[in-house]
């Protein structure tokens, strides 16, 4: 029996009757892993009923008011009150108490490992990606399947309690984003990047996302690795609250959730041991010529390790996904482990017409 289920859930309507649907489904995942962590119980008590977790609601409230309405349905399926859910929502936009254990400011500063790979030929530009996250997560997360009244019907893989959008995913206009955690010492009042990786998972194309990420009122940030299949252009994307560097990419390249961009190099930021060995090994294997193997043969390495298999009780790969963009389609696979492949399966088939981009979403399990 697998340790590393990923339950497929549907959700489709107005933005609450979607937030009910993937709040219900990760109800006991929450309440059971999520609650009951030494970070959140930390955060809630500095910053539950404070200004400033009352100025990144109205931030967002102003700015995505139908994402804040996709919290609060998650909040009524999850049976909590909003406030909590929104506090676990922005907990990377709020500074944690000094006094936390190192194990909390370590699984703070939690990231993935990503690949970006330009295409070549007639073949596909592929991005590939470890979700980390805290090992507490392993086996209570979902892959999510959306169809809204309103904008591209997307799918994501979800953390429990979590508005999607900052792990991996795609939507029918063929843009694909995964994130990888940064922590830079630049927080401030604004919209939580929760929300702003929602807000790109409507984004029409890589441009639009771009100029989502350049918006200056953002609370703090992340990495993301965008994609557009309609033209096989990859771009790498670093925006913390300071700033927003875009570079698209030519060759093959890793990122593993530090700041890495020179233009970032006077911004004060963490970078764990975990991330500056894993990019240190995923550019020597890069340079070696391992993704002739196959992303995976990257990926899965568990001498760094690169896919974290425990030797690291904080945090623990919780899924492993593959995207294949073409030009007509986007072909995609996630596995739950090294020895569990293809857990989940599916094409997008993205068309022209009309100068509006539409799609088919095909599923295979």
């Amino acid at each position: 029996m697998s340790r590393n289920t990923i339950p497929c859930v549907r959700a489709k309507g107005d933005p609450f009757s979607i937030g009910f649907a993937l709040g219900k489904a990760s109800a006991s995942g929450f309440r059971e892993r999520g609650l009951s962590t030494e970070r959140f119980r930390a955060l809630d008590a500095r910053w539950r009923g404070s200004d400033h977790l009352k100025t990144l609601e109205s931030a967002a409230r102003i700015a995505y008011p139908r994402y804040v309405r996709e919290i609060e349905g998650i909040a009524a399926g999850l049976e909590q009150n909003f406030e909590t859910v929104l506090l676990w929502n922005c907990r990377a936009d709020l500074r944690l108490p000094e006094d936390v254990s190192p194990v909390t400011k370590a699984v703070a500063a939690i990231g993935c490992t990503s690949l970006l790979i330009p295409a070549e030929g007639d073949g596909p530009a592929v991005i590939a990606h470890n979700e980390d996250g805290a090992a507490d997560f392993l086996g209570a997360c979902l892959w999510v399947e959306v169809e809204p009244d309103e904008g591209p019907a997307w799918r994501s893989f979800m953390t429990p309690g979590m508005l999607p959008g900052e792990t991996f995913g795609l939507n029918e206009a063929g843009l694909v984003q995964t994130i990888n955690n940064i922590t830079p010492n630049d927080l401030q009042p604004g919209v939580s990047r929760q929300i702003i990786c929602r807000a790109i998972l409507d984004a029409s194309g890589l441009d639009e996302a771009v100029k989502i990420l350049n918006r200056k009122d953002r609370a703090s940030g992340f990495h993301h690795n965008l994609g557009e299949a309609k033209t096989r252009r990859l771009a790498s994307v670093e925006a913390p609250a300071s700033g927003c560097v875009v570079r698209e990419v030519a060759s093959p390249q890793a990122h593993a959730n530090h700041l890495l961009f020179e233009q970032f190099d006077d911004l004060q930021q963490t970078i764990s041991s975990s991330s500056r060995d894993r990019q240190e090994a995923a550019d020597r294997m890069i340079a070696e010529g391992a993704l002739a193997r196959g992303a995976e043969a990257l990926l899965f390495d568990e001498t760094t390790p690169i896919y974290k298999n425990g030797r690291d009780n904080n945090s623990r790969t919780l899924a492993t996904s593959v995207f294949a963009l073409f030009p007509d389609r986007v072909e995609w696979r996630v596995h739950a482990a090294p020895d569990e492949r293809n857990t989940l399966r599916g094409m997008i088939r993205v068309v022209q017409c009309g100068g509006e981009v539409a799609g088919r979403i095909c599923v295979s399990f």
